[in-house]
């Protein structure tokens, strides 16, 4: 008998690990591409119209879960569409 909790099936468990695997995509991307870019976090973060804090977070933080509107955010700044952003992490 599988380990798992009986509301999870295995199904959920690896829909679950995809999703926290493009979380890292997405902060991984954003901190080398374009973070990186900048002479400060603050700067990063004055012109995407997040939080400092926020910055720290995609730069650090593995477990980090970006919500979807900090992603929009980001890339409304950028002059890009979110189905851009998922193209550019998948190349």
């Amino acid at each position: 008998m599988d380990s798992y909790p009986h509301f999870l099936t295995k199904e959920l468990i690896i829909l679950f690990m995809m999703t926290n695997s493009l979380h890292k995509a997405i902060c991984t991307y954003i901190s080398k591409k374009w973070i990186s870019q900048y002479k400060t976090q603050r700067q990063f973060a004055i012109e995407h119209n997040i939080d400092e804090k926020t910055v720290r977070r995609i730069k650090v933080d593995a477990n980090y879960t970006m919500e979807l509107n900090t992603l929009h955010k980001i890339c409304e700044s950028r002059k890009i569409t979110l189905s851009d952003f998922f193209k550019l992490i998948h190349k």
